[in-house]
């Protein structure tokens, strides 16, 4: 009895040391993984930022950050009011219409936020910044463009083409 009783602690201390070290190590995983990919970081590392310019940065981040929530936070509400209306019976194509023309007109907003953003970000710079800012958005677009797209059974990008090497038009299932 004594020797299960010594076996049972011994098990109980290795599963509770077990754990203890499988958090700790995704803990650690985590935050390496997150360390220095921050846009925020990135940018102010890449740009080899002042201190001056770096106080200035994080309080125009900060600004978008909370302009972006508010934007986003409207554009959820709208999009939630959209998508309510699967469940009726009948759907009303006025509302419709109007729900993704003020959605769309969001995006707008939010396309001009992020813009000016930037605009702000590069009044921060130097004349060196400003070309390796300008870089580092042109690289960062045209990954955006190829991430978003899932691949081609092909192997090239957008749809196949058709007839006489024209590709085919959008369907219209709406």
């Amino acid at each position: 009895m004594k020797k299960n009783t010594i076996l049972y602690v011994f098990l109980a201390f290795l599963i509770v040391v077990n754990g203890y070290y499988l958090v700790n190590s995704f803990n650690n995983q985590n935050n390496k993984r997150n360390e220095g990919k921050k846009p925020v970081s990135f940018i102010k590392q890449q740009l080899n930022f002042t201190e001056s310019q770096s106080q200035s940065f994080e309080k125009l981040n900060n600004k978008h950050h909370a302009n972006m929530m508010q934007i986003n936070d409207a554009l959820k509400e709208l999009k939630d009011a959209l998508f309510n209306n699967l469940s009726s019976d009948s759907v009303n194509e006025k509302t419709v219409d109007s729900l993704t023309s003020l959605i769309g007109n969001k995006q707008k907003v939010i396309e001009t936020e992020i813009f000016y953003h930037f605009k702000s970000i590069q009044d921060l710079c130097n004349d060196k910044q400003k070309e390796k800012l300008k870089n580092i958005l042109k690289d960062a677009l045209r990954r955006g463009e190829n991430e978003d797209r899932p691949p081609h059974p092909n192997g090239q990008q957008g749809p196949p083409e058709g007839e006489n090497g024209h590709r085919p038009p959008p369907p219209n299932d709406f």
